[in-house]
């Protein structure tokens, strides 16, 4: 009756201990990887392009082990080791190979696919009137890509240009763009919208949308991106006077006039008015440049369809100290000069003409091979200190 029980209890265990190897080797199994190999690895396919194959075979080193392989696509088997996607309908097969063996059993691999259409179109438009939004204004921009797919891969970005020249648009959103990306694999219409605050050089910007198909796995094959339109943008925006080219001191001269010019930036059309007050009253005067002839105060208003600025100038009167100073240097060279003539002619008198005495001359006796009349009389002079 012992042995029985100890035969029992002996047999317990070793069902145990089979049991827990047989587990071990069912998790190993499971880690290791499936010994198939699919060509290409990955599938990137246009819409309505040519049909292409996908190839699925055991790895080298398990041919002899091989007992089936087969795909399934769209929820159904096929009995081949050869899978064709259909590019106008299988937008979403979930290609998958399978594959029997001996002493792994069955396993799988599935096969990266993609089939991409590019939009129909790509169209911009802006929430509210763009052509007469103001400065400060919240400006709400909309991009519709038209008919594409996958939905996930598409990447809308914002442009801004004037002339030759990229505008920095400084979008709200806090990643630029919210778009209503659909998880369906078909093709699909593509909403995207991000808000601008409009500033004055957003003025006559010209704003497009370009729609990007993100495809890695397609290489150099990635569908080139897509532009929308130009949205042109109005942007009104209040006067700026130029107050570098207008003081707001201005010094006036005594007997000449000054010409104030009045100069602003703002949104067309600008209406400038100076007004001031003369003796007989105010005055309002409705030119860019005014010329002021007396002190006083005078201001200048720029006004427009989105508001009005003043700038306020002080005129105030100066001596003009020039034809002073002119008659003064006048004066001092001609003093100079005076001084100068002076001295020169003592120094002439002293050192260039000389003073000479005719006291007791010394007769010169005539040269007997010369002739000489009556009137050849040397006189010999005597140098006086």
């Amino acid at each position: 009756m012992e042995d029985f029980s100890c035969r029992r209890l002996l047999s317990i265990f070793w069902t145990l201990e089979l049991l827990l190897s047989l587990s071990n080797g069912s998790e190993s199994s499971a880690k290791q990887e499936c010994p198939i190999q699919i060509t290409p690895d990955a599938m990137v396919l246009q819409y309505q392009s040519w049909k292409q194959q996908a190839t699925c075979e055991p790895t080298s080193t398990e041919y002899s082990n091989v007992k089936e392989i087969y795909w399934k696509a769209n929820q159904s088997s096929i009995n081949s080791t050869k899978w064709t996607p259909d590019t106008k309908e299988d937008w979403d097969p979930k290609p998958v190979c399978h594959g029997v063996f001996n002493g792994i059993g069955e396993c799988q691999k599935p096969l990266h696919y993609t089939l991409y259409k590019t939009p129909d179109a790509v169209t911009i438009n802006s929430l509210g009137d763009a052509s007469s939004a103001y400065e400060g204004m919240e400006l709400q921009l909309q991009c519709e890509v038209v008919d594409v797919a996958p939905a996930q891969s598409i990447t809308v970005r914002w442009m801004a240009s004037k002339g030759n020249r990229t505008i920095e648009l400084d979008l709200m959103e806090e990643n630029g763009t919210s778009c209503n990306k659909s998880e369906m694999r078909h093709p699909v219409n593509v909403l995207c919208t991000t808000k601008i605050t409009l500033k004055r050089t957003h003025d006559g910007v010209n704003i497009r949308c370009e729609a990007q198909l993100n495809l890695p796995q397609a290489g150099r094959h990635s569908p080139p991106s897509m532009f929308s339109d130009s949205l042109n943008v109005s942007v009104c925006y209040k006067p700026e006077i130029n107050t570098t080219k207008l003081a707001g001191t201005v010094p006036l001269f005594t007997g000449y006039d000054e010409d104030l010019v009045c100069e602003a930036d703002g949104s067309q059309p600008l209406n400038i008015t100076w007004s001031y007050m003369s003796a007989t009253g105010p005055i309002e005067f409705f030119n860019k440049t005014l010329r002021v002839s007396a002190a006083g105060y005078y201001n200048c208003t720029v006004r427009n369809p989105c508001g009005s600025t003043t700038h306020m100038v002080k005129v105030i009167f100066k001596e003009d100290y020039l034809p002073l100073i002119a008659g003064f240097v006048a004066l001092t060279v001609i003093i100079i000069s005076i001084i100068f003539i002076f001295i020169y002619s003592i120094y002439y008198k002293n050192t260039k003409m000389r003073r000479y005495s005719l006291k007791n001359p010394k007769l010169s006796t005539h040269n007997g091979n010369v002739a000489h009349n009556g009137w050849d009389t040397q006189f010999p002079m005597t140098k006086l200190s």
